[in-house]
């Protein structure tokens, strides 16, 4: 499974830049969108390839073992 993580870089003007990676789809926007709201306005946002690609699907699994 890939790494998924939030990485923020603080400008000295006061700019916050926010890059998700791992994360594919719509949840990217979903994730930060709390925030987002919480760090004031977003003036610009730019889509990596992730966010084109459809959303991974993810099932826990649980494995039954059998003993003879």
């Amino acid at each position: 499974m890939a790494q998924e993580s939030i990485r923020f870089r603080i400008r000295p003007d006061g700019r916050v830049e926010e890059l998700v990676e791992g994360i594919q789809g719509l949840a990217c926007e979903q994730l930060t969108e709390r925030i987002e709201a919480r760090l004031g306005s977003v003036l610009q946002r730019s889509s990596t390839a992730e966010s084109f690609q459809p959303a991974i699907r993810r099932q826990s699994q649980s494995q039954t073992t059998q003993l003879s």
